[in-house]
């Protein structure tokens, strides 16, 4: 597929129609939100995400190294 030609062939398309509801729908499909992976997340994955971000906020984590070593 050469997407170069793809596009012009698109682009002919669209100056040739004059049906509204096939503009909206491309307009749609650019402007449309990129889902964010945050928002697939449930509920409780959130809530644990969060107070792991605010106990590291408040110093409360250790270094990876100092996590390790006992279990080495």
């Amino acid at each position: 597929m050469n997407i170069q030609l793809e596009k012009l062939e698109l682009m002919k398309l669209l100056s040739e129609t004059n049906d509204e509801s096939i503009i909206t729908s491309i307009k749609k499909i650019f402007t449309a939100k990129k889902k964010d992976f945050w928002d697939e997340l449930s509920e409780e994955r959130q809530n644990i995400i969060n107070e792991s971000l605010e106990q590291y906020e408040k110093g409360e984590f250790s270094s990876f190294e100092k996590f390790i070593k006992p279990h080495l």
